[in-house]
Formats: C-alpha cells, sequence, structure tokens
C-alpha cells in the first residue's frame, strides 16, 4: 500500500518582520496565500527510511534525513511507536530554495501520507504541533487556503478571501538561503541604525483579500525581506522591473526570495506577463498559478 499527498506552494502576500528574538528567529505577520503549484509525496513501506525526488531542481533536494520529509516521518514515528521504515518519494514542482515553501509543503505531505499510512488517529491540533516543530511554514502547508502566521508564523488565524487571485511567479537561475536573508535584514536594520518595530497585519490588505479585490491587494501587498533579498541578489530589481513593464497590477519578492510575485488581473494577463518575463532574459523561468489552492490533501491511499 502507498499513500500519495498533494501539497501546495504559497505566495507571502504581506510579510512583515520584527526584530529579532532571543532564541534567534524573528516575529511575524505573516499573510500566506496558497496557490496552484504542488509537491506530491508518497509513502510506501520500506525496509528503511529513505527519500527519493524527481522533478525540475530535483539534484538540489537532500535525501538524508535533513529533508523535512524524513523530519515529518521520524518525529511521528516516534510519537505513535511506528517504525519509520518508509520510502518517501517526492515529485517535486514547487521551486527548490525559491521562497515558496517546496520544503515546507514536503514535511507537511510527508506528515499527512505517514499519519494516513499508519493510521496514528492524530488529531488535526497534533498534526499541527508537529508542522509547528519542523518549521515556521509547514502548518501553513498542511492548512493551505489563507492565513495569517504570527509568532514565527507557525500561529495561524484564516482568512477570508472574496475571488481567485492570479499570479506569475519567475525562478531565478540560483537559490537563497532563508537564514542569510534574515541575517541581512538584521543587518541593513543595525547599519541603518533604525529599530524594527512589532509586525503587524495591513488591515487594508486583509479587506482587499476578502473583497477579492486585485487593485486594491497590489496597493498592500509588501515583503520587509525584500531589501535584503535585493542586496544579496541585486539582479532580482532587473526581474520585478520586467514584470511591472508587462503590466503586473503588484511585484515583490517571494518570502525570502529569489522567485519574484506578480499579482496580475486574470488569467488572459498572466499568461502575457509570464511570456513577457521569459523574453527579458530576466529569469530561469515563469510559472502561471492562482491562489486560494486547498491544503494538503491525500489523492490516493
Amino acid at each position: 500500500m502507498s499513500v500519495t499527498v498533494r501539497v501546495p506552494a504559497k505566495v507571502n502576500v504581506q510579510l512583515a518582520v520584527g526584530g529579532a528574538r532571543p532564541d534567534g528567529f524573528h516575529d511575524l505577520a505573516n499573510v500566506f496565500l496558497a496557490v496552484g503549484l504542488y509537491d506530491e509525496v508518497t509513502v510506501t513501506p520500506a525496509d528503511r527510511l529513505r527519500v527519493t525526488c524527481s522533478g525540475p531542481d530535483a539534484g538540489q533536494v537532500p535525501l538524508d534525513r535533513t529533508n523535512l520529509a524524513a523530519r515529518a516521518a521520524l518525529i511521528l514515528a516516534e510519537r505513535y511507536g511506528r517504525d519509520p521504515a518508509v520510502h518517501l518519494h517526492i515529485d517535486k514542482d514547487i521551486p527548490v530554495a525559491g521562497g515558496m515553501a517546496g520544503g515546507s509543503a514536503d514535511g507537511a505531505g510527508a506528515l499527512l501520507a505517514c499519519d494516513t499510512l499508519w493510521g496514528t488517529g492524530a488529531s488535526r491540533e497534533e498534526l499541527l504541533a508537529i508542522c509547528a516543530e519542523l518549521g515556521s511554514d509547514v502548518p501553513f502547508s498542511l492548512v493551505g487556503g489563507a492565513a495569517l502566521g504570527t509568532g514565527r508564523g507557525e500561529r495561524l488565524t484564516a482568512l477570508e478571501t472574496g475571488s481567485v487571485f492570479h499570479w506569475v511567479f519567475a525562478m531565478a537561475g540560483r537559490g537563497l538561503s532563508t537564514p542569510a536573508v534574515f541575517r541581512e535584514f538584521d543587518r541593513l536594520a543595525e547599519s541603518a541604525g533604525r529599530s524594527i518595530p512589532a509586525p503587524v497585519a495591513s488591515a487594508g490588505l486583509l479587506t482587499a483579500l476578502a473583497k477579492g479585490d486585485p487593485d486594491a491587494l497590489a496597493a498592500t501587498v509588501s515583503n520587509d525581506l525584500e531589501p535584503a533579498a535585493l542586496s544579496l541578489f541585486p539582479e532580482l530589481a532587473d526581474t520585478l522591473a520586467a514584470g511591472r513593464a508587462a503590466g503586473a497590477l503588484a511585484a515583490l519578492v517571494s518570502g525570502s526570495g529569489p522567485t519574484t510575485a506578480f499579482l496580475v488581473r486574470d488569467a488572459a494577463s498572466a499568461t502575457k506577463v509570464a511570456d513577457a518575463l521569459l523574453a527579458s532574459g530576466t529569469c530561469r523561468t515563469a510559472r502561471t498559478a492562482s491562489g486560494p489552492a486547498e491544503g494538503a490533501r491525500v489523492l490516493a491511499g
């Protein structure tokens, strides 16, 4: 028997970042929107725990126990007295190291797949607690839709969305390390001698999401990590400019980058902007997707 779970990518329509905490994390006001780019995680009984991966950029995915999918299987097995002898196969379509929570998605997908395979009977709250242990973005990968993440992003409040929002995502030629981007965020703040305010979700942005108004959303999207990502990867500014020139309503770095996200009015506009981004030569590839998308879901088992 095997179980396959499909799990979505995310875009941060707002990422407000507070100062560094004593534990090294940052308090966030993180408005997540799940979008229709998916990884699929299949778990099958095996003689030992192993991880394989296929799809774009699969060669960049760690296949040892540092992979969040492997960690999810190990934690769940320990909690419920199971032998973590499973083969985890990740069919990857979410960009690797791209600021779209691909690794987090794999962790959430593996957790739900193993839970289903083993029949642990874990509650949703237990699964979310394990997700939070795995990483700040993992709980949202399980839940999907739209949500405000507070704390380090792991405490979720579901948000209303009044319509489907259309996006284009431009993938860069190399990755960015999330810890490195946060370190650069801290360095830039310190060098500027500015204090970092407590992160707060934008009331206007939440209203725009609830109304399904792409123009109002475009006027309120923001990412406090964008200056740090641009400092480490200045070429991203050219990609952002190309998307704006092609008619995107808004352009921003997705999460810690280096994927750039472009909000557009409709599916036809998404195709136009994606084609223009590819023609600009400022990105490796461009993908269209819409959201909100549902969270981790069992496809077969």
